[in-house]
């Protein structure tokens, strides 16, 4: 690891990251992709990302290291000794022994002799990279190899998991997921930092791996090139396309581009179309699967697909009302999403799980709202964007009522509509080296930890520290001064890797401690191991006495509407208020034996908690470990799920901007309320109460 010296006056620090990706057929330019089935997406991720890495100045070098192989089919380009350069980039081939192309399900009978030419080529270096960033697990095996060497610290991305293909099995894998899965349990256990494109793959995928721990996962969501659909117009190829199927082509398109596959889900689409009557009335349904000839040149699932949909419309005899071209050009693509714009219309993503969301993103590019699954990444992305709805895949009922409720709605269709230009501010891959390169530093350089705190400031997320980027600059600014003596606390409703991503993309440097799901959670910022830790005794502590399934059973009763799996956590299960009293929700649960904590937030939201936790009991245990009196911490909120972390410090902060009544609050007289909105409140109530010599 280098030396603090070497810090430039900026606090920047040069970089030199090697990447390892050995599947597919890997260039610097031209990839053809789709020549083997694993030239795919990963490549274009890699390239895309390493290209915009290079633009930063304090990169001054990236290796991107791949297998190479020798194929008359193929051609010349991929032998070992056909490395190729562009400005700061390398790619190195490597020789392994095997002359042929492998495809990725034979990668690993090289692993061995893989890594003996890769410690070669780094023990031939004249300078070892800084990081390695491997990309699947037989990169990752290499990786691994490195660190043991040399001490090179790596980050791994998984593109996809063994143990999720399992699970789409019914939970049974047959011997080579098995294997797959052992190599991304070894090469997860020594990363030094995991990168995931969503919650979903954070939270859920991750989860069903023993080698990696929460603390070590880091979403950032990766860029993405969308100037083609920010200016499409539909074109007259797609138009008469389109004219071939519809009798009343000007009506709202539903639109749905996915590959014809199950786990797209887009027969559940077509039979929710054709169940709602006043749906199929509104609007007309066009499926872009794919490209094909004939049915029986298609690989078997897709044609059994596409003949499962056509057989659809068939017996719900929706001919005239949905289109399903065989086939279209790429340039088509933009022209499809503008057409459903131009309509009025929505985009339907119903897969039954989206590990991160590409085509919702060029919909809101397009300005095209969207009703998507609630399983996986367009959780994140319409969290952020505000362009659409959730809808469970497996509720057909709710796909078509989502549609209706968009469509029927002229002021929420244009909402949602303009909410897209967001996506191309969040989703770009300047934004992401910005979170990427932040997490390289943190990993290499040492971390400053506060060497004499004798004070601690905890501040809710949203509408509190973030809101108003002006104010959160001049509070960023006034932490950096105060870092050595304050500890910075987050006290969260949202989960931990939502609150850290969150964090990340407004620029806020990693927080001591992150208090997530509503305080069911505490995750300590580790600076010598450069990485979060969860505090496994508070945890623990919380789960003694608590049955969620009792808890469940007795919510739905009192006519609560669970929330999304993402959001039920061990000690915490939430909901929304659906059909039960908000005004006596906390005496119905109580009186029905329930005693937990309840938490209402902005009249919709209700998080149940297991006794003994909750954020303000989070945040006296947070002051408990650090050493700290009462007297030496301040909080800060702004609504509802703020009030028992308010209610339970002597030094609370009511931002000007808050909700939920919490100003007027009869157990909260002792707040400071300042007259400064979000981050600038902040600083205005503890500025407050140093004046006062409270804090």
């Amino acid at each position: 690891m280098r030396d603090l010296t070497l810090l430039h006056p900026e606090g920047t620090i040069s970089m030199r990251i090697c990447h390892i990706a050995l599947q597919g057929c890997l260039r610097l330019a031209n990839v053809s992709y789709g020549i083997t089935a694993d030239t795919g997406g990963h490549i274009k991720y890699l390239l895309e990302l390493v290209r915009a890495s290079a633009a930063d100045p304090d990169v001054t070098h990236i290796d991107i290291v791949t297998r190479g192989f020798e194929n008359e089919k193929l051609g010349e380009a991929y032998a070992p000794d056909a490395g190729e350069v562009s400005g700061k980039l390398r790619l190195v081939r490597l020789q392994d022994g095997e002359a042929a192309y492998l495809p990725k399900e034979q990668l690993w009978q090289q692993h061995e002799a893989l890594c003996d030419a890769f410690l070669a080529f780094l023990g031939s270096c004249g300078e070892l990279p800084d990081l390695i960033h491997a990309h699947y697990a037989d990169g990752g095996i290499l990786a691994r190899a490195a660190k043991e060497r040399f001490g090179i610290p790596y980050i791994f991305t998984g593109h996809s998991l063994g143990a999720v293909k399992r699970q789409a099995s019914q939970g049974v894998g047959d011997e080579e997921i098995e294997r797959r899965i052992a190599i991304e349990e070894r090469v997860l256990e020594a990363a030094d930092a995991v990168i995931a494109s969503s919650r979903d793959e954070a939270e859920a995928q991750y989860s069903h791996y023993e080698g990696i721990d929460s603390g070590r996962i880091r979403v950032i969501p990766p860029g993405c090139v969308l100037d083609r659909f920010e200016d499409a117009t539909p074109s007259d190829t797609v138009r008469g396309e389109l004219q071939r199927f519809l009798s009343e082509p000007e009506k709202p398109i539903l639109l749905a581009i996915a590959r014809p596959v199950r786990k797209k889900n887009l027969m559940a689409l077509l039979e929710a179309y054709a169940g709602n009557a006043r749906l199929r009335k509104q609007a007309n349904l066009v499926i872009v699967a794919g490209c094909r000839g004939l049915l029986g040149d298609l690989e078997q699932e897709c044609r059994e697909v596409i003949e499962e949909l056509i057989a659809a419309i068939d017996r719900h005899d929706l001919y005239g009302r949905v289109a399903y071209p065989k086939s279209h050009a790429p340039g088509d693509i933009p022209a499809y999403y503008a057409l459903a714009r131009e309509t009025g219309g929505v985009f339907v993503n119903p897969a039954l799980n989206e590990p991160f969301g590409l085509t919702l993103l060029e919909a809101a590019a397009s300005g095209l709202p969207v009703v998507a699954t609630d399983s996986g990444g367009p959780n994140d992305i319409i969290e952020r964007c505000g362009n659409g709805l959730l809808v469970c895949p497996t509720d057909r009922a709710g796909i078509a009522a989502a549609c209706l409720d968009i469509l029927s709605d002229e002021d929420k269709w244009t909402r949602y509509s303009k909410a897209g230009s967001t996506a191309v501010r969040e989703y770009d891959w300047q934004a992401h080296c910005d979170i990427y390169h932040r997490l390289i530093r943190e990993i290499t350089f040492p971390q400053i930890a506060p060497s004499a705190h004798n004070r601690l400031l905890v501040c809710d997320i949203d509408n509190t520290l973030l809101g108003d980027r002006a104010a959160l600059r001049e509070f960023l600014s006034w932490q950096q001064d105060h870092r050595q003596n304050v500890v910075l606390g987050i006290a969260t409703g949202r989960s931990f890797h939502s609150a850290q991503a969150i964090l990340a993309a407004e620029n806020v440097p990693t927080p001591d401690v992150i208090i997530s799901s509503v305080g069911s959670c505490v995750h300590w910022y580790d600076r010598d191991r450069r990485r979060f830790v969860e505090d496994a005794a508070w945890s623990n502590s919380l789960l003694r006495n608590w049955d969620p399934d009792a808890v469940a059973d007795l919510a739905v009763a009192l006519g609560l509407e669970p929330q999304g799996f993402l959001e039920q956590k061990p000690g915490k299960a939430s909901f929304f208020v659906g059909k039960a009293d908000v005004n006596t929700l906390a005496e119905d649960l109580r009186r029905n034996g329930f005693a937990g904590e309840t938490v209402i937030s902005h009249g919709r939201y209700v998080d149940l908690l297991a006794r003994g936790s909750g954020k303000g009991a989070a945040v006296k245990y947070v002051a408990q470990i650090l050493g700290l009196e009462p007297n030496q911490v301040v909080v800060a909120g702004d609504s509802g799920n703020d009030i028992a972390m308010l209610r339970a410090c002597q030094h609370p902060i009511i931002v000007g901007n808050a909700s939920d009544g919490i100003r007027d609050h009869p157990a909260l007289a002792h707040a400071y309320t300042a007259r400064a909105t979000h981050a600038a409140g902040i600083l205005e109530g503890v500025q407050h109460f140093r004046k006062a010599g409270l804090w």
